[in-house]
């Protein structure tokens, strides 16, 4: 039987990026034109996502890959000074209420979350300025912060 989200949250550790990131939302053109520079694309030595849907394409880069495109970038809408909370527990895929239960614990503290998935751990990205908030809001649900 697996866990449930409250249980799974109670043995997650918890770590903070040291870096910063941005949020940028590109046309299709625009990131068509990014792929064409190889030059353009990021270092392979923090987080980053692409993700691509029928209305945009968002990435998530750090503040050193952001300037190195941002020249190329001028139209795109972004959002600046994030940091990426990791919830390091291998999540089993049937788990429910996992981000619903961290999304709950900062709506309850007034903080504003982006969610983001991989395969098998969920992330938030949170402003730098709500950073201590959402540290302090995770005491007693979470096993360590890092």
């Amino acid at each position: 039987m697996a866990l449930d989200s409250v249980s799974l949250l109670k043995k997650t550790r918890v770590e903070v990026s040291p870096e910063t990131f941005a949020v940028i939302s590109l046309r299709s053109e625009e990131w068509l034109k990014l792929l064409e520079n190889p030059e353009l694309s990021p270092r392979m030595q923090t987080p980053f996502m692409i993700f691509k849907d029928k209305w945009e394409v968002t990435l998530v880069l750090d503040d050193i890959d952001f300037g190195t495109i941002k020249h190329a970038i001028r139209d795109a809408k972004i959002e600046r000074n994030f940091r990426i909370l990791s919830f390091d527990v291998d999540l089993p895929f049937d788990v429910v209420g996992f981000m619903a239960r961290i999304a709950k614990i900062f709506a309850e503290s007034e903080i504003s979350i982006l969610p983001i998935s991989s395969f098998s751990r969920d992330h938030v990205l949170i402003k730098q300025d709500d950073l201590a908030k959402a540290l302090k809001a995770l005491r007693g649900h979470i096993d360590e912060i890092c």
